[in-house]
């Protein structure tokens, strides 16, 4: 059984998403794996729905399995969050594709820009730290050094958020030396990160803002946006409070933020010293942003750090071995999808596969049992770390 992988949050799964698995069978793939974010997101706030309850709408909405994206990974950075997920899929003979939504491209297009980001050669660095010294954030560095190394490039293909991680995808295939293909599909409806709900095809944020709300209209777009087995679930959402739960490890954990993987140059003394003198989540983000700490950085290292993440440790863990961890597998084939599933990174199902883990692995599983158990504390619920849905 061959698969073609997305990478994904689900955040929650939407039309567009829906729209996402019906390219992939048209581009001529019979089956669909996931490898999905946990409980914590790359935005830097906790998942709308349990990782479970967001696997269980992927498989009832056309994914064949669904195994989790560790933790370590799913709050890092862009570069991070893709060599991670790439890391394990690698590992799976049975993936030959990689698709992912994009603004604009081809794959020749990503492989190319995924090339010119990975030589790094001396002027390349000295291009990039001189935009760095001039405040600049470092995407936007990075692109203009290389755009000034390889002109056949343009600026706004390196830019949009979803061919920032296309690129980024690509450049982990090429890392990985790894033989799954890029399959990039262009992106239908809102564009990422739009607040405007549109009738059908709005982005994830935009739907996020309606479930906040519980208007009738509100509910009526929540409905034409989502696969009714979603809608059923997010007229129920209520807001998961983990701002003050923020605030509290970063003044617990004191310069110890400097370790998380997006901090650097001593902003985790900024961050303190704001956190001390402005005791509000939001005050302090807002306070913390510039051109080139993004709001989105600032919202990951303090997730990073709620979540006790390092980044010499996930460095540790690209370079090793880890796991597939089930979240939910189609019961129909279930027994020949687990067995399509198996490899050298051994498949942890139930709580007896944990003996299989040592080292890094270990050290990574164990940072997944945190996350689940502080979004449990967070929601005032509890769910088994080690279910895997039959959907």
């Amino acid at each position: 059984m061959k698969f073609c992988a997305v990478i994904c949050e689900l955040d929650p799964f939407h039309n567009g998403h829906k729209y996402l698995f019906e390219k992939i069978r048209e581009a001529g793939y019979a089956h669909i794996l996931c490898i999905m974010s946990g409980n914590f997101t790359q935005r830097g706030e906790a998942a709308v729905f349990h990782k479970l309850i967001r696997a269980r709408h992927a498989v009832e909405n056309g994914a064949d399995a669904v195994i989790e994206l560790p933790a370590a990974f799913s709050v890092s950075p862009a570069e991070l969050f893709a060599r991670g997920a790439v890391h394990i899929l690698s590992s799976l003979e049975n993936v030959e594709a990689l698709a992912f939504g994009c603004e604009e491209g081809d794959a020749s297009k990503f492989l190319h820009a995924a090339n010119a980001l990975s030589r790094e050669d001396e002027a390349f660095r000295r291009a990039l730290k001189s935009g760095l010294h001039d405040g600049t954030s470092y995407i936007r560095a990075r692109n203009a050094a290389v755009l000034e190394a390889d002109p056949a490039l343009d600026e706004n293909f390196l830019s949009t958020p979803n061919n920032i991680l296309g690129i980024e995808y690509c450049r982990a295939l090429l890392a990985e030396k790894s033989g799954i293909l890029p399959l990039p599909i262009l992106r239908a409806g809102a564009m990422h990160g739009d607040r405007t709900a549109n009738e059908t095809l709005s982005s994830s944020t935009a739907i996020r803002g309606l479930m906040e709300r519980s208007g009738d209209r509100e509910k009526k777009l929540l409905r034409s946006n989502l696969p009714e087995t979603v809608y059923r679930d997010a007229i129920l959402f209520r807001p998961i409070s983990y701002k003050r739960a923020a605030l509290l490890a970063l003044l617990r954990s004191g310069r110890e933020a400097a370790l998380a993987p997006d901090c650097s140059e001593g902003l985790e003394n900024r961050l303190l010293s704001l956190a001390k003198a402005n005791p509000d989540y939001d005050l302090l983000v807002k306070k913390s942003v510039t051109k080139r700490y993004t709001r989105s950085r600032i919202k990951r290292i303090l997730m990073q750090n709620f979540l006790g993440i390092r980044r010499s440790d996930v460095q540790g863990y690209l370079s090793s071995p880890l796991y597939l961890k089930t979240l939910a597998v189609r019961e129909e084939h279930a027994e020949e999808l687990l067995a399509s599933l198996s490899g050298p990174m051994p498949l942890i199902a139930r709580k007896n596969d944990c003996t299989l883990l040592m080292g890094d692995a270990l050290a990574c599983f164990q940072t997944d049992l945190r996350a689940n158990d502080l979004y449990n504390a967070l929601t005032g619920t509890y769910t088994n770390e080690f279910l895997t849905l039959f959907v």
